[in-house]
C-alpha cells in the first residue's frame, strides 16, 4: 500500500514561543506530544531570552520580502516558487558576503 507522498512529517522536539502561547491547554497538548515547549510565562518581564533565538528567523523572512516574487506569491507551481527562494537566499548571502569583504 501506498502511503502519503512527500517526505514523511517530523514531529519537533521542541517548541518557541511568546506570550500569546502560554496557556495552561497549549501547554498540556505540546506535553501530550511530547514537545519540549519554551515560552514565556504572562506577566513576566521582557527579558526572557526568546527572542534572541526567534529574531534570526523574522530577520530572514523580512530580507526576503524584499523580493516583490516571494511577497507576493505570483506561481502556482511549488517548484517555480521554490526557485525564487533560492534565488533570493542566493542573493542574500552574496551581499552579506560583498559587506563582509568591504569590511576587511
Amino acid at each position: 500500500m501506498r502511503g502519503r507522498r512527500g517526505r514523511p512529517r517530523r514531529r519537533p522536539r521542541r517548541l518557541l514561543g511568546d506570550r500569546a502561547y502560554s496557556s495552561r491547554r497549549a501547554r498540556r497538548e505540546l506535553r501530550h506530544r511530547n514537545i519540549q515547549a519554551k515560552i514565556a510565562p504572562r506577566k513576566s518581564e521582557h527579558g526572557s531570552g526568546l527572542g534572541r533565538e526567534r529574531w534570526v528567523v523574522e530577520r530572514t523572512i523580512a530580507w526576503l520580502h524584499q523580493y516583490r516574487r516571494l511577497r507576493v506569491r505570483y506561481e502556482r507551481r511549488a517548484d517555480i516558487h521554490e526557485a525564487f527562494l533560492a534565488i533570493g537566499c542566493s542573493l542574500i548571502c552574496f551581499k552579506l558576503l560583498q559587506a563582509e569583504r568591504s569590511l576587511c
